[in-house]
């Protein structure tokens, strides 16, 4: 049976929906860097499409070596200018700056990851797969929590999340490599909006 790592680490991808905290370990992941918004721009439509490109080609082509299930699409977000707490919109979504991404097996070394771009470039050559890295990320202590409903809607999981945090004697910690971090366990193609599942996540530490 192929591995799941939203079965076998359930703390990871199964949070409840109100906050908690957790120390999330090293996991290495396929990531692509951009901006503007998400809804509209084609360059993030082709960074999700390249994403999810290499981690089947990687699938498809280790079949030998594990059995598993692609993971999640994930996103680190902040906006120019700065990405505020507490629930503050950010009305213009051309302003966001986003590293989208998705976590890959421990196999997955510099060799796995150059085959995979080789064979997506022949198979759609139209993608540049130049845009794509191999990186390791040790996210560390976070408060994370389900959100139900659209994306429009975070708001009021994004202020009891910081709340959350502030409460139990933690600081929040965003910096330039500790971001507004969110996991996609829907696909909004095929999912109502007001049932979309979407994990939070704040980076923390201690106060």
């Amino acid at each position: 049976m192929p591995i799941d790592y939203k079965r076998t680490e359930k703390e990871l991808y199964q949070p409840k929906t109100t906050p908690s905290i957790i120390d999330v370990p090293t996991m290495r992941f396929i990531a692509i860097d951009g901006k503007g918004d998400p809804n509209i721009g084609a360059e993030y439509a082709a960074a999700v499409e390249t994403l999810y490109g290499l981690s089947y080609a990687i699938k498809m082509g280790n079949k030998a070596v594990l059995e598993y299930v692609v993971c999640p699409l994930e996103g680190l977000w902040e906006a120019e200018g700065g990405f505020e707490g507490g629930g503050a919109a950010i009305a213009d979504k051309s302003k966001f700056v986003w590293t989208m991404m998705i976590r890959q097996p421990d196999f997955v070394a510099a060799e796995v990851f150059d085959e995979a771009k080789l064979t997506l470039s022949k198979k759609k050559p139209s993608l540049d797969v130049s845009k794509a890295r191999l990186m390791t990320v040790t996210e560390g202590l976070c408060v994370q929590a389900m959100h139900i409903g659209t994306y429009d809607d975070e708001l009021a999981t994004v202020a009891a999340l910081d709340n959350f945090a502030i409460e139990n004697g933690y600081a929040l910690d965003m910096a330039d490599s500790r971001r507004h971090h969110e996991i996609y366990l829907s696909d909004p193609r095929k999912v109502a909006p007001e049932k979309l599942r979407t994990i939070i996540r704040h980076p923390v530490r201690r106060a």
